[in-house]
């Protein structure tokens, strides 16, 4: 069995626990609880994707990727450089896939983060839903085809919001993502949590997307209508649409994958970085993936200067053959997260969440190939401090319905750090009910303590604003409406 880039190094948890109990041993209680578990888990492909996942923690292996495999990548095509002649007919063959399988829980919602309000009254769902139409029309083509990978806990919601644009998708609108079992960290036999069975499961990461597909039979249906291409990308990056200068480059290349990354800057040194494998070919590391003493090497944006923005292009005929060369289950590189079985609950019992990511598939194609894009087409929103620069003067909504940086910005965005109290959406509206202050010309804006932006505030380059004129105050503050220029401001 091949594990995939880094799987080398033994684990201590493999060396511990598998004297007493094989693999073997272990599967057939995870294999009798996935088909019991219900379509989320029990397809073919759910189970052969989590019996590779759980092999690999089983064996031993590490899911570590250190920088003794690693090379920096030297070059790569630039989008905006490349002279393409486009090929409106390639939309017939294309499929705009969006993954939107994520809850805003980190932002305190409970609820598909896509129904986030982002701007002019829109949400995520909304603009998403207009940017097709707005290719539909532009290229005379009403086919072309729009798809969800929604999640058990997404998918009533964003149909429900969806209902309003009958033209985007009809029937085959969305496929549902599958859940795979948590593994309890003692042992590594299936956790058991009766106060609350939900907690059993997890969502296997966004490297779902290929068995979610296959499993749900939208891979072969895909095929069966004659489509060969697929761009997919986050819900909640909204730089992200189907471009045909891409779409043209990526036909034409007979890649069977692409990933469209953009340049680090400081702003991304703790995500994850595109990176040559001493034996060949193209590899993603993750933050997960990364040893502890090879942390400096792994933020250092000028060894690793590219990180995977999400957008990938995949040639789904492709993506069958390697099924099928594969045995039904990808060799996507595993990533072991620590947690407890009620996430609310440190003490109740832990256990380990085996995740893949989608765009770790880059090193499985041979083949596969990278493309620089600009920033434009990478704006998405993990927290409440990316939403405040999002409805920002710093982006603006373009003509496509996408939201980019203003060209001002050359491609950087302002950093936004707020305190926890603007952790989640409501304690964020409560900051600026006045609108959002402007930041076309600011570099970083912190935020420290209860306070409330005044219409009419301007911030630029570095500012600090503190409320702190008695710690245990929660008196909110009010942010005076002038220009604010590389200072700290303490408000009192």
């Amino acid at each position: 069995l091949k594990y995939g880039p880094g799987l080398t190094v033994p684990l201590a948890i493999g060396e511990d626990l598998l004297g007493s109990m094989s693999f073997e041993e272990l599967w057939p209680e995870y294999e009798a609880k996935m088909k019991a578990g219900g379509k989320e888990s029990a397809s073919d492909a759910a189970i052969n994707a989590f019996k590779y996942n759980f092999k690999v923690l089983a064996s031993g292996a590490s899911t570590m990727i250190p920088e003794s495999q690693l090379e920096p990548v030297a070059t790569l095509p630039d989008l905006e450089a490349l002279e393409v002649s486009v090929d409106p007919a390639l939309l017939k063959e294309t499929v705009v896939l969006k993954l939107n399988g994520g809850l805003g829980t980190s932002m305190g919602l409970d609820k598909a983060k896509s129904l986030l309000h982002v701007t002019d009254g829109n949400t995520f769902l909304d603009l998403i839903a207009k940017q097709v139409d707005w290719m539909k029309k532009k290229y005379s083509m009403p086919d072309l085809k729009f798809m969800l990978m929604n999640s058990f806990s997404t998918s009533a919601d964003t149909l429900q919001a969806l209902s309003k644009y009958p033209a985007l998708g009809g029937e085959d609108l969305e496929f549902v993502q599958n859940k795979a079992p948590k593994v309890a960290a003692e042992n590594l036999k299936p956790v058991v949590w009766p106060a609350d069975p939900g907690h059993e499961w997890c969502p296997p990461g966004h490297g779902d997307l290929y068995p979610a597909m296959l499993g749900s039979g939208a891979l072969d249906k895909l095929l069966a209508q004659g489509v060969k291409y697929m761009f997919v990308s986050n819900s909640d990056n909204l730089g992200a649409t189907l471009d045909l200068k891409l779409l043209t480059h990526f036909a034409q290349s007979g890649a069977p994958f692409l990933m469209e990354v953009a340049a680090r800057t400081d702003a991304d040194k703790k995500g994850g970085h595109l990176a040559v494998l001493k034996g060949g070919g193209l590899t993603l590391r993750e933050s997960a993936q990364c040893p502890k003493e090879d942390e400096k090497a792994f933020q250092d944006v000028s060894k690793y200067a590219y990180f995977n923005t999400n957008n990938l292009w995949v040639h789904l005929g492709k993506l069958k053959e390697l099924f099928d060369k594969s045995g039904g289950a990808l060799p996507l590189p595993v990533m072991k997260n620590d947690k407890t079985v009620d996430p609310r609950d440190k003490k109740s019992t832990k256990v380990i969440q085996l995740e893949t990511a989608m765009g770790a598939a880059i090193s499985c194609f041979e083949g596969a190939q990278a493309i620089r894009i600009p920033r434009s087409r990478f704006a998405p929103v993990k927290k409440c401090d990316d939403l405040l620069a999002l409805r920002s003067d710093a982006y603006k909504l373009t003509e496509d319905f996408r939201i980019e940086l203003i060209p001002e910005r050359q491609g950087v965005p302002p950093i936004v750090k707020l305190d926890d109290l603007y952790k989640f959406v409501d304690g964020l509206e409560k900051l600026i009910p006045n609108g959002v202050p402007s930041l076309k010309d600011c570099s970083s804006l912190k935020v420290e303590g209860p306070m409330e932006f005044a219409p009419g505030v301007i911030i630029r380059g570095k500012v600090v604003f503190k409320n702190s004129f008695c710690p245990f105050s929660s008196e909110k503050k009010v942010v005076a409406a002038r220009v604010y220029q590389n200072e700290v401001v303490e408000l009192s």
